[in-house]
């Protein structure tokens, strides 16, 4: 862990170095990135290597406190956990908030790319693991620290409080409440506005896309658990097989989604995971499902929700079941609404810095993040999308209609170049559209 301390230290010292003197030459957009580009690589390889899982990123949050002090911002620790919220204020106007994520997901990496994190730890359950950057929280950091070194040191361009909030346990849906009730929004200024980004392997590297109203889904993580009467696998007759029932529930499961809701309403049930039995000729007690459902408004949610405890306990009772399956919700996520009126002024803006070919709508995607906690609580938010994929493959695979690896796949990787600086334009821009001198 010292080697990853002092490694970091040191790439976050040169982003601080670089930053400072790209602002005192007075260069555009594209000179500020390229003066950083070399350090904040270093700092997204670093921590690419040594990613943390949820609630343990203690070696990662003190790598992006180092580098808001050494940027001369008011840095708190340990808000929510692991989480970190630097304040730099600058004169008259809002307050500006820009949040990054610090966890990594229990995935073991098959980038095949030579630093390719080789960590193996144990999880919440025990059970070991390996981990990885597969969602990109680490390309989003090494943005986030030169973001915040290239604002530090160009205070003259603009004015405001700037607020850089690292949060801990995304991954699990955890960490912005988690700073909420630390008082986030009681123990600092109040953000007027709130930003974010995320790299998208649905558009090419390079590429910034926006979106006005709902982007991401409401998600329900839900355990279930079917019970039954084991025995042995020779006499399935003096038992209830809570194999066979979990087997159709899951088949039952599929037409909810087909039969039940419109097609104009998106939703999805997942089945990630089935666990039950230890031998080849025992029927067990019980088996166990973790199931993930998404949908984008509440009415759908609620009929989803509805209806899988309805099939579960249809199939049990079917069986003659000893009791009803239990549904546990384990996490929940509201859905993200970018605000209108502020994603079209930061389309605008962005528009003009980069390019009408750089800029274009992002589609709404079922996945979900707790980003949405800031927007529950009435501030404005937007989340851009920062295309990933390199152009020839994304054109070979829109061609070819080939998969390419999405986020939380274990080959998933953002072509590093282009993707890591559109994420520090997008958010410079943001940030001084926002923060702009009246």
């Amino acid at each position: 862990m010292k080697t990853m301390q002092h490694g970091l230290a040191a790439a976050v010292v040169a982003i601080l170095v670089t930053g400072t003197a790209q602002a005192q030459t007075g260069g555009a957009l594209a000179g500020e990135v390229d003066a950083v580009y070399g350090a904040a690589e270093t700092l997204y390889r670093q921590l690419h290597q040594k990613p943390e899982l949820s609630r343990h990123e203690t070696q990662t949050a003190q790598a992006m406190a180092d580098a808001l002090r050494q940027a001369g911002f008011e840095v708190t620790t340990g808000v929510g956990g692991t989480g970190v919220v630097g304040i730099l204020k600058n004169g008259a106007g809002p307050t500006v908030m820009l949040r990054t994520e610090l966890d990594a997901l229990p995935v073991t990496e098959a980038t095949g790319l030579p630093f390719a994190s080789t960590v193996r730890t144990k999880d919440d359950g025990g059970t070991e693991v390996g981990v990885m950057h597969a969602c990109s929280h680490d390309l989003h950091m090494a943005a986030w620290v030169s973001t915040a070194k290239i604002m530090a040191a160009s205070r003259g361009g603009w004015s405001g409080t700037l607020m850089m909030v690292a949060q801990p346990a995304e991954e699990i849906g955890a960490g912005a409440k988690a700073m909420m009730a630390d008082g986030l929004l009681t123990r600092f200024p109040r953000p007027d506005f709130a930003l974010a980004i995320h790299d998208d392997p649905r558009m090419p590297a390079g590429v910034v896309g926006h979106h006005a109203g709902p982007i991401l889904t409401n998600s329900d993580s839900l355990n279930v658990t079917i019970f039954g009467r084991g025995g042995h696998g020779a006499r399935p007759e003096t038992t209830v097989d809570p194999v066979v029932i979990a087997a159709k529930f899951i088949i039952g499961l599929q037409t909810i989604v087909s039969r039940e809701n419109s097609p104009f309403d998106p939703a999805v049930i997942t089945v990630g995971s089935v666990h039950g039995g230890t031998k080849h000729n025992i029927i067990p007690d019980q088996v166990q499902l973790q199931l993930s459902v998404r949908s984008f408004t509440e009415p759908v949610r609620d009929r989803l929700l509805a209806a899988i405890a309805r099939v579960a306990k249809a199939e049990a009772a079917a069986a003659g079941a000893p009791r009803e399956p239990t549904i546990e919700p384990v996490a929940r996520a509201r859905a993200l609404v970018n605000d209108a009126k502020l994603n079209e002024r930061l389309a605008a803006a962005l528009t003009r810095e980069l390019g009408q070919e750089r800029v274009q709508d992002a589609a709404p995607e079922m996945v979900s993040e707790d980003f949405s906690e800031w927007q529950l609580a009435g501030i404005p938010v937007v989340m851009l999308r920062i295309g990933a994929t390199e152009r020839a493959k994304f054109d070979a695979a829109t061609k070819s209609g080939a998969a390419l690896p999405s986020l939380h796949s274990a080959q998933f990787a953002p072509h590093l170049d282009p993707t890591l600086k559109a994420a520090i334009s997008a958010e410079l821009i943001a940030l001084r559209t926002l923060l702009a001198k009246k």
